[in-house]
């Protein structure tokens, strides 16, 4: 593991600048550093390296704590997967409020990339094991997949320390936020450790990759704990990336409130964004959790 923390002007010179997000972002969109380049921030950012235990992938977190002493009970945190898109999702104005209220630490978990998406390391880390699939690769890409346990390991064993070397955490307060296979690994991590976090913040769940359900012992999971679930999907996003875009709600979504909605000590919240497509409620998700602290 390699755990640095670099002046700013290294680490904006080891990152392209990008363009905004798009609705609909190419494969090969750069990250969008203008944030980082700031000075006259709320918050100020710094940069954690670290590898997997395999070697095979390589995480950038970008930090962002904001201005003043800390909380004596340690930061609210929140965990945002896909952190180099999440980074270009953030602005100045968003950080100002942020800091005016229970001012939250960021921790955007991205991949060592110039690239505002790294698809090959978050199809392995964001999506659980198949059952019944010999070879677990991603139906669409044929990308290696199933990583999401090793991958929610690492954030409690490894990642999670290494934060919390640099600033002091509550850990009763802490938010898991995931967009697409992101909001699918945050599903995941609800349904089979419903204690590690306090909030969970699932945005366009990638429901069709798996039959993601509670099962029958999820009750006996939560007993003793609390949490809060928020799905979130844009109105004209396809219930399955082959399929168009109808406008109608996604119906796994709604059969998956009803599943949850009997267990004790979880509350669940549902939000739709009229007329966003895919792409665009990355951003707006984002904001949305950040906003409502």
């Amino acid at each position: 593991m390699r755990n640095l923390t670099l002046p700013l002007a290294l680490l904006l010179a080891l990152a392209l600048p990008g363009q905004a997000a798009q609705a609909r972002p190419a494969p090969d969109q750069p990250m969008d550093t203008r944030l980082l380049q700031r000075i006259d921030l709320d918050y100020r950012f710094s940069r954690l390296l670290i590898d997997s235990a395999d070697g095979q992938r390589h995480y950038q977190l970008w930090i962002g704590r904001p201005n003043g002493a800390p909380p004596k009970s340690g930061y609210p945190v929140v965990w945002m997967l896909d952190g180099n898109a999440a980074v270009g999702a953030l602005d100045a104005d968003l950080l100002r409020d942020l800091a005016r209220g229970r001012a939250p630490l960021l921790v955007a978990i991205g991949y060592r990339t110039p690239l505002r998406i790294e698809r090959t390391a978050r199809t392995y880390d964001y999506t659980p094991n198949r059952p019944g699939v010999a070879e677990q690769t991603d139906p669409l890409t044929g990308l290696p997949s199933g990583g999401a346990d090793e991958f929610l390991d690492l954030l409690r064993d490894r990642l999670r320390p290494a934060v919390a070397a640099k600033a002091p955490l509550n850990l009763q307060e802490q938010t898991l936020w995931g967009h697409s296979y992101g909001g699918l690994l945050v599903l995941h991590a609800l349904l089979t450790r419903p204690g590690e976090f306090a909030h969970y913040a699932a945005a366009s769940p990638s429901l069709w990759w798996t039959d993601i359900r509670p099962g029958t012992d999820f009750k006996q999971r939560m007993y003793g704990h609390k949490a809060d679930l928020l799905l979130m999907r844009g109105t004209a996003e396809p219930g399955n990336p082959r399929g168009p875009s109808n406008g109608e709600p996604d119906k796994a979504i709604t059969q998956l409130v009803q599943q949850l909605s009997s267990t004790p000590g979880l509350r669940i919240d549902y939000h739709s964004f009229e007329g966003m497509s895919h792409g665009e409620t990355l951003p707006a998700s984002l904001r949305r959790v950040l906003q409502n602290l």
